[in-house]
């Protein structure tokens, strides 16, 4: 069975480096005209799956903004996953989980389980509890043809200070040195990606991070919205920018409702990003 990092490499040479996030805020759900519902979740997460066809690699939509709404929430999810699936379009369930045991092989059958109502392509994943603590979801994406996207780099204020504790043998550093180990007999990409901030700056080069060694997708939050341009993503991620998935939410979705508005939009960014690389 083909790995998940060949199925985004297809994607990603099919349509562009671009993963858009679905991401049904209030405020965008007013801006939309939409109501603060599972129906104005639907509307909006429905028009964005129809509007990124062909232009997006990958749909992020994030799971609290649906999980907010209870049992209509996941339904309008389970949906969202359904159509996109559908339309061809891969999926990743933005929903950051980490556990051990039992209960973390819980959330890889919800995630990454072909019986699952909520399978997706592939699922965030937090490592703070020990990168083997996610050891059921990583076999279990590797056993359905999925992958898994585990926090490396995140640009949160936050962040540094669990992140880059011990310099070049950082907490960081840790996990990314196990993510290359996963990798390491893949061709090309893996299915164990990494979600690494797109306004790190040179935090990878201070703590002795290769990211190219780790022949990992590589998800980079904070284009747009947050202040990243692709010229400013493709001079951190110099050396790995084959490996970028350019991740914008707030900046696409802001021209909606219009079908026609949000896919030239999408298009307009990801071929930022291809003129970039």
């Amino acid at each position: 069975m083909p790995n998940f990092g060949t199925h985004l490499r297809a994607a990603m040479e099919a349509s562009g480096p671009l993963c858009v996030g679905i991401d049904p805020h209030p405020a965008l759900l007013q801006a939309w005209g939409l109501e603060n519902s599972p129906a104005g979740v639907r509307s909006l997460s429905l028009t964005v799956v129809e509007a990124m066809v062909g232009v997006a690699a990958i749909l992020k939509p994030q799971v609290a903004l649906y999980e907010r709404f209870g049992s209509a929430g996941f339904a309008v999810l389970e949906e969202t996953l359904s159509l996109a699936k559908s339309a061809g379009i891969l999926t990743l369930a933005d929903a950051k989980r980490g556990d051990i045991g039992s209960t973390m092989a819980a959330y890889a059958t919800a995630w990454l389980d072909d019986a699952s109502p909520l399978a997706s392509d592939a699922v965030t994943l937090s490592p703070y509890l020990g990168y083997e603590s996610l050891r059921p979801a990583i076999d279990l994406a590797a056993q359905t043809g999925r992958g898994v996207f585990v926090l490396g780099l995140t640009s949160n204020p936050e962040g540094p200070s669990v992140q880059h504790v011990g310099g070049e043998k950082s907490v960081a550093k840790s996990i990314i040195d196990q993510v290359t180990a996963e990798n390491a007999g893949a061709e090309d990409m893996g299915h164990v990606g990494l979600v690494v901030g797109a306004t790190i700056g040179d935090a990878p080069a201070k703590l002795g991070i290769d990211l190219s060694a780790t022949k990992a997708p590589l998800l980079t939050p904070g284009l747009g919205a947050q202040g990243a341009t692709a010229r400013d993503i493709a001079a951190a991620f110099a050396g790995s920018y084959s490996q970028v998935l350019g991740t914008s939410s707030r900046d696409i979705l802001k021209v909606g409702p219009s079908v026609n508005a949000l896919r030239a939009k999408a298009a307009q960014v990801r071929d930022e990003l291809l003129a970039a690389g």
